[in-house]
């Protein structure tokens, strides 16, 4: 076995697929075999690699997924906007395969996915809880995997579900808030790279979490640090809260 380890990166020409290339060519512990995109032939080059780690379309997964299976090469996933069924099919691929699966590789937005579960689960319910989210005008799925998964942890924690407690924007009459509701704001404009609020107010004082991404390199790196992880790991899905340690003492 080689001492680095061999990466390919699956949507090389979007926005993180070029940072990806660009900070895993710089990483002594990597070794860059190639990137792949759209009409590009991954078949040639899969078997030369460790790990794929794909930022590309959610739609693209289940393919990657049946050829990581077929070819045995671990996965990191960093693609958002999964269906329930993709998502499921993720799940049964990870019975066969070490898979990372986040949302967001950041180390600062994971530190902020485990206080928000504290906050949360110290405040309780006299807490109304919303989240606030802002991207670039050139996102396509909305709210982020990043405020979905934030809206998932506070369901969590008052005992629910994000389908059940989750509510995307208020329009017109809709009433006073109920205490069974976690408000999702998405915001779309300019170049931002990834701002993420959570706000817990409650009777005569507020907690707000906040973390705001200046550059992808941020990302990129976290995901770079997840495929040197996962190489080593048994069949399973895996968070970056794992990759990080989180929780262990």
């Amino acid at each position: 076995m080689s001492s680095r380890t061999r990466v390919i990166v699956v949507g090389s020409k979007g926005r993180m697929g070029e940072a990806l290339l660009r900070l895993g060519a710089a990483d002594p512990a990597l070794e860059i075999i190639g990137g792949v995109d759209r009409d590009d032939d991954l078949h040639t080059i899969v078997d030369r690699c460790d790990v794929l780690i794909e930022f590309a379309h959610h739609s693209a997964t289940a393919d990657l997924l049946e050829l990581a299976v077929a070819r045995n090469k671990s996965l990191v996933i960093g693609t958002t906007g999964h269906t329930v069924e993709e998502k499921a099919k993720i799940a049964v691929a990870a019975a066969k395969l070490p898979i990372v699966f986040a949302p967001n590789y950041s180390v600062g937005v994971n530190l902020l996915f485990h206080l928000t579960k504290i906050a949360a689960e110290t405040l309780g319910e006299p807490f109304d809880q919303e989240v606030i989210e802002m991207h670039h005008h050139h996102k396509i799925d909305s709210p982020s995997g990043t405020a979905r998964r934030l809206g998932e942890i506070l369901a969590q924690a008052a005992g629910g579900t994000y389908e059940e407690m989750v509510r995307n924007g208020r329009a017109g009459d809709v009433g006073a808030r109920t205490k069974k509701e976690i408000g999702m704001h998405a915001l779309r404009g300019g170049d931002v790279v990834g701002d993420h609020t959570v706000v817990l107010a409650g009777p005569g004082e507020r907690v707000e979490l906040t973390h705001k991404a200046s550059s992808r390199d941020t990302f990129a790196g976290g995901a770079l640090r997840a495929a040197s992880w996962i190489r080593t790991q048994k069949p399973g899905l895996y968070s970056m809260q794992d990759v990080l340690g989180f929780g262990k003492k």
